[in-house]
């Protein structure tokens, strides 16, 4: 059996003005370029899952306009991964090759929120976690009875103590400029807009240090001095494990990007840590500069709680040699036009090498999603392919969509256009040189 993986990528925006920025200002353009690069790593995971004797074969299909189905391997089925931005894309694809004899198989969350959907377009769909539904999957193509639905138990979590080291030999080493790596599922902030804690289990999963050590490593054979983008909603739950894994990546020397919450820097020696064991940056959803927002969001208090400590965080992170990538969302519902002021006024301030700024987006299996429906602020669906992060699929609640739209035109021009870009690059430079220099000193004998 010949089983085709296919990734799709290469979100774009809908908004003319902001696809037009998107690919004029230096900032965007490059974090753009990352993003379009990294490659499925639930499809590398599903490779690692299949049997020897089944040929496996990875494919990257950025735009299906420019597809050519014809070309393709003649597969006997494929699994095809995509978010909502692309899902309109991915059914295409799954009817065409219907269309030639090839069993379609459609996973991932948008999915996993829409089965019935997505059964329209497919002779399966995998739902939630698919490393213990793979194998049945498998066997079930061999034998040619392939069910329609297949779900995990209620109640099941899959132990990532037992997931396997994904295939990153089917990639092309000259495709990709950076190479993800999952430590851990699920977050102890349950925030409205997040569905990955929901679809995929309940609870905060990890697998080993040495699980990881081992992925590592794996990529290294590949690439020479990897850059590593840790897959995680939060790279820093467990502080412990957290200490061990910096410990152990100082003497392999790859450098990597992880995503985590703002309170890691309330841990100096962790941050300290940071660094040396090749930390090239940190990915921080500080969310909104509004207490009322960020107690709506979460509502147990505890993003709210950090407010204070935002810009002490950015800086001390950054003091520490790493730089920020601090989030933010606008058009949230305690959003007015003056959000916009205030990113920039605590850009000013806080001074992070990086700023994403995106607008509130309701996708399917989220709480943010049922309550938006219930308000009827939904656009009329289906609406996904604005699922974009960057493209108003709703009614906002304190501005206008025309005011959210051009106030993030706006912003977007002030923060990532050249001058602006080259300020924070040079801030940045002299940041490490006085780094540098502090190390210099602490080495120098007296």
């Amino acid at each position: 059996m010949r089983l085709g993986l296919l990734a799709m990528s290469g979100v774009r925006v809908i908004d003319p003005e902001l696809a037009w920025l998107g690919v004029t200002l230096p900032q965007f353009v490059a974090r753009g370029h990352v993003v379009a690069s990294l490659p499925s790593l639930s499809l590398l995971t599903l490779a690692a899952l299949t049997p020897e004797n089944v040929e496996v074969e990875y494919v990257e299909i950025p735009h299906i306009a420019d597809l050519n189905t014809r070309r393709l391997p003649d597969f006997d089925a494929v699994a095809i991964s995509s978010y909502s931005a692309q899902i309109g894309e991915a059914y295409a694809l799954g009817d065409q090759l219907r269309a030639r004899g090839t069993k379609v198989i459609l996973g991932g969350p948008h999915v996993t929120s829409l089965p019935q959907e997505a059964l329209e377009h497919a002779d399966a769909v995998v739902l939630g976690e698919a490393e213990p539904l793979w194998p049945q999957v498998i066997e079930d193509l061999g034998l040619g009875r392939l069910a329609r639905i297949y779900r995990a138990a209620a109640g099941s979590i899959y132990d990532l103590r037992q997931a396997p080291v994904p295939r990153f030999g089917l990639l092309d080493p000259e495709n990709y400029n950076r190479i993800p790596i999952q430590t851990s599922r699920g977050c102890p902030h349950c925030c409205e807009f997040c569905a990955g804690s929901r679809l995929y289990g309940p609870g905060y999963r990890q697998k080993t240090v040495d699980q990881v050590l081992g992925e590592i490593r794996a990529v290294a054979e590949i690439w020479d001095r990897p850059f590593l983008e840790f897959a995680d909603d939060n790279l820093f739950v467990d502080r412990h494990w957290g200490r061990e894994l910096l410990e152990r990546l100082r003497p392999l020397g790859v450098r990597w990007f992880a995503e985590t919450d703002v309170s890691i820097a309330d841990d100096p020696d962790l941050v300290q840590a940071l660094r040396p064991s090749g930390c090239y940056q940190l990915l921080i959803g500080l969310e909104s500069l509004s207490r009322d927002n960020l107690a709506a969001i979460e509502s147990s208090g505890w993003k709210a709680g950090r407010l204070d400590h935002y810009v002490r965080a950015v800086r001390t992170i950054q003091d520490a040699g790493v730089t920020v990538n601090t989030c933010f969302i606008v058009g949230l519902d305690h959003d007015t036009p003056g959000v916009f002021d205030d990113i920039r006024r605590f850009v000013r301030e806080a001074e992070p090498m990086e700023i994403q700024v995106t607008v509130l987006t309701p996708f399917p299996g989220t709480p943010l999603f049922q309550r938006l429906q219930r308000e009827g602020r939904l656009d009329e669906p289906p609406f996904w392919h604005k699922c974009t992060l960057f493209d108003v699929n709703y009614r906002p609640a304190g501005m206008s969509r025309e005011e959210l739209r051009r106030g993030l035109y706006d912003l977007f021009r002030d923060l990532y256009n050249e001058g602006a870009f080259a300020r924070r690059q040079r801030q940045w430079m002299d940041l490490i040189h006085k780094l540098r220099g502090r190390e210099n000193a602490a080495l120098s004998p007296i």
